[in-house]
């Protein structure tokens, strides 16, 4: 546009002085006129774009770089208007968080390959738009990311066997894949906020005897738990055992034939007045010890 202004510009000059050098006659004062008013409206038109072009928008959740012929600009234009160079390229730096996904084939520990479908949450640090730019350009996300991402991945699952991916472990992985990537694009000025670990796919039969492991390890888990409530109850059986057993030494102890023939009176005389449904057993013999029986109204 800028260069259009400026030939639009040119030729409005040069109409104008054609149209004062060549129609000054009496007889083209009308068609000088017109031409000198053409050659007034051109420059106004050009002016204006000359001045438009000055003007450059800059998107929110972006920065710009300035790029005047090769020369970078070290500080960004932040969003809004801005009044740039009309010579300039303002390339615009997107610094809002943006995902990248990747199906990637990865080795285990054991050596099996797996299909893994990860992804990452990033960003551009703001004040390095300028330097990642210069240094990279503007398609940093595919020289600098995605090569540093794809490492990484590869580097981290090797340490892993392939039932990590199924177990508790998958989080030691995607911390291992956050610290060796963070650091590496730290270096080149990109934020890394998160590492998603979404699908691990292994061939049928690997996954079947993974599968069976798991169970079986879940199996003895299980047994060792009963095991352990048996003995547990076990214990809790011979302690009551012993328990009853102090109980009835300690009874028999104190129990003598003239305490049981007080409680065998008691128990008559509550009879005798109604007081409770009780059964007494006499034994012939003088010596015989009494036997009481409670019984239930019903």
């Amino acid at each position: 546009m800028f260069i259009f202004a400026l030939v639009l510009f040119a030729a409005g000059l040069i109409l104008m002085t054609l149209s004062g050098k060549f129609y000054s006659k009496s007889e083209n004062y009308n068609y000088s006129g017109t031409v000198r008013n053409f050659s007034i409206g051109a420059i106004v038109l050009a002016a204006l774009l000359v001045f438009a072009s000055l003007i450059r928008v800059v998107p929110a959740g972006n920065v710009g770089v300035v790029d005047i012929f090769g020369n970078v600009e070290m500080q960004q234009r932040q969003a809004g208007l801005q009044l740039v160079n009309p010579f300039a390229k303002l390339v615009i730096m997107d610094i809002q968080t943006q995902e990248k996904k990747e199906l990637m084939q990865v080795p285990s520990k054991e050596g099996l390959t797996m299909a893994v479908e990860i992804s990452i949450l990033y960003k551009l640090t703001p004040d390095k738009a300028s330097t990642i730019y210069k240094t990279v350009g503007a398609d940093y996300d595919d020289v600098v990311i995605t090569p540093q991402f794809r490492s990484a991945v590869r580097e981290a699952t090797v340490y892993y066997e392939a039932k990590a991916l199924y177990t508790s472990s998958r989080d030691e992985i995607t911390d291992k894949i956050f610290i060796d990537l963070e650091k590496m694009l730290t270096e080149r000025g990109v934020i890394l906020e998160k590492v998603l670990l979404r699908a691990v796919t292994l061939p049928p039969t690997v996954s079947q005897a993974i599968e069976q492991k798991l169970k079986a390890e879940q199996e003895s888990e299980q047994m060792k738990f009963v095991l352990t409530k048996q003995s547990q109850e076990a214990e809790r059986v011979i302690i009551e055992a012993k328990g009853i057993a102090e109980a009835q030494s300690i009874i028999n102890k104190t129990l003598t034939p003239q305490y049981l023939q007080h409680e065998a009176i008691k128990a008559q005389v509550a009879m005798a007045n109604g007081q409770n449904h009780t059964v007494v057993y006499i034994p012939s013999g003088d010596n015989g010890i009494p036997l009481v029986r409670t019984i239930n109204k019903e």
